[in-house]
């Protein structure tokens, strides 16, 4: 029996298929998902959603949001999803170095410092899924 996965952001269907397994970056860890899992509601994390699919594995970037498990379905709701393939890491980077220019000419404003904090973890995140894509291009299992 596959596993259908749907990952959606406010913004769109970022992904929509059947899957072998995928793991997610749960509120408190990672979380592994199969066929036939028990029903599940948790919070999203930030960090990499890995997709197992015959014999390849793909990844996004995420950022928040929610995950509900049926025993056929995953839906991820998350404030942010990527493709590792989609993420240009020209433009990642440039966005870590923004965050860190913001953090260190003091936006020193609770609202604002926690702005730049969010931006940089994301652009962390963005390029280490990135890079390891690059790296390694779409892995296929043994």
């Amino acid at each position: 029996m596959p596993l259908r996965l749907e990952i959606v952001t406010p913004e769109r269907l970022a992904y929509s298929d059947d899957v072998d397994e995928v793991v997610v970056p749960g509120g408190d860890g990672e979380l592994g998902v199969l066929p036939h899992h028990a029903p599940l509601i948790s919070t999203l994390g930030v960090g990499e959603l890995r997709i197992k699919k015959g014999g390849t594995e793909e990844s996004f970037a995420i950022a928040g949001g929610f995950l509900q498990v049926r025993p056929d379905k995953v839906v991820v709701m998350a404030e942010e999803a990527d493709m590792a393939s989609d993420i240009d890491l020209e433009k990642a980077q440039e966005a870590r170095r923004e965050a860190e220019r913001a953090l260190e000419t003091g936006y020193h404003e609770g609202a604002d410092l926690s702005l730049a904090r969010a931006a940089l973890q994301q652009a962390l995140l963005r390029i280490r899924v990135a890079e390891r894509r690059h790296r390694e291009g779409p892995r296929h299992r043994a």
